[in-house]
């Protein structure tokens, strides 16, 4: 038989026995989908948090001049110890960052930790958990932030500390529905503000609104709240290759500002939002961790019932060994026909786990906000673990058929 007659009849075994090939396929079929669908999610999650997440927190092409590092979760308390000691981020430095890179998009200073979340009161309207930021009008263009309504903070709101307010798109429309919110007030902790512009909607990234703060002058804000135990200077350039040469600039200048000697540890943090990304990616590094062994085991099992199953059809069809053998086919052309149904048995059953996890993770991404990516390399790795599991699980069917003596095979009935 020549190869083509050899996988014709290893798929028509198949097709002849739908419900029992199946029922054997289905553990590696569950396995792959699993491995597909997982995989598509976190490299999903991954290019989502690098490409729209970071940029939502800190900017695109941004890197931040901080008194704290950016962590997700907490310090210990060595490292918060540490912190504590060092001096606040004042203006100053951020008029030495300024004059160190003429170059900037924006250099912006903008109030840290701990950010006030309070209430907005719109006469007889109250929103609730409203995060209130004090910024310089550079943070405007930090974020790219495009205004639906009115105009942004400017430079004179700042140095004359008005009493007047930039709102984001969900507290425009939960104050004033159906109505414009340019001009009209808004009272925060007992203080009125005006508010001057609306910021266009950004939308939600995982389920989380980046519409719902208020952006007030930085002076006004100082003068409501007291100064915050952090500042940050936030630096846009114009290009990302900009990003890192400017980042050594800003390291000069700050060390200068603060007086440091050479080989003394900073008292500052410079960061871009590689803090961020390198956090999600350690969690996922986590989880592929344990996917390998989860499929391992839905693999197994299924290369297992693939074995018994094709030792179930060599039983059954012993005597159209016999008969094979008695017209002159050898010992390897037994076994590789066996071989090859139990080689198709299981790249059907990745083929399939493929298509279904495929499926169930563009389903995932269509009705909850997770995002999905199918990669070629998880797909490739799915078809050669069905073709695997059927090579490494058919072997000994396959060798017990051709052994099999073709004079006691033509006996059995």
């Amino acid at each position: 038989m020549n190869f083509a007659d050899v996988i014709g009849t290893a798929f028509g075994e198949i097709r002849a026995n739908k419900v029992r090939s199946f029922f054997t396929l289905l553990g590696i079929i569950v396995s792959v989908t699993f491995l597909v669908a997982v995989v598509a999610i976190i490299q999903g999650m991954n290019a989502y948090v690098s490409e729209n997440l970071a940029g939502a927190l800190i900017g695109q092409n941004t890197f931040q001049v901080r008194r704290s590092p950016i962590q997700i979760g907490l310090f210990d308390d060595e490292a918060f110890l540490r912190i504590q000691k060092r001096p606040r981020i004042t203006e100053a430095d951020a008029d030495a960052v300024i004059a160190a890179i003429p170059n900037a998009t924006a250099i912006s200073l903008q109030s840290g930790w701990p950010t006030p979340i309070t209430d907005i009161i719109s006469g007889d309207k109250t929103l609730g958990d409203v995060a209130v930021f004090g910024v310089t009008a550079p943070y405007q263009v930090v974020q790219d932030y495009s205004f639906a309504r009115g105009r942004p903070l400017s430079d004179v709101d700042d140095r004359e500390r008005r009493q007047v307010a930039v709102v984001g798109a969900d507290v425009a429309d939960r104050l004033f529905e159906n109505v414009d919110p340019v001009g009209r007030d808004i009272r925060i902790v007992g203080s009125r503000f005006t508010i001057v512009g609306v910021i266009a909607k950004k939308g939600r990234v995982l389920g989380q609104s980046f519409d719902g703060f208020v952006l007030l002058p930085l002076s006004s804000f100082e003068a409501l709240y007291g100064r915050r135990k952090t500042t940050t200077i936030s630096v846009k350039m114009a290009t990302a290759d900009d990003v890192a040469p400017a980042m050594a600039v800003a390291d000069g200048a700050m060390r200068s500002a603060h007086r440091l000697r050479p080989g003394e540890e900073s008292d500052y943090s410079i960061e871009t939002a590689d803090a961020l990304v390198a956090f999600w990616k350690s969690l996922t590094r986590v989880l592929f961790a344990v996917i390998p062994a989860i499929v391992a085991i839905g693999i197994v099992v299924g290369g297992i019932v693939i074995m018994n199953i094709m030792m179930m059809s060599v039983s059954e069809r012993t005597r159209e060994i016999g008969i094979r053998k008695a017209m002159g086919a050898r010992g390897r052309d037994i076994r590789r026909q066996f071989l090859a149904e139990s080689i198709a048995l299981a790249f059907t059953g990745g083929l399939t786990g493929v298509i279904v996890g495929w499926g169930m993770a563009a389903l995932i991404a269509t009705v909850s906000p997770l995002p999905a990516r199918i990669t070629a390399w998880s797909v490739a790795v799915a078809l050669s673990l069905g073709a695997g599991v059927g090579v490494l699980f058919g072997v000994y069917p396959a060798t017990r058929a051709a052994r099999l003596d073709p004079i006691a095979a033509l006996r059995a009935e």
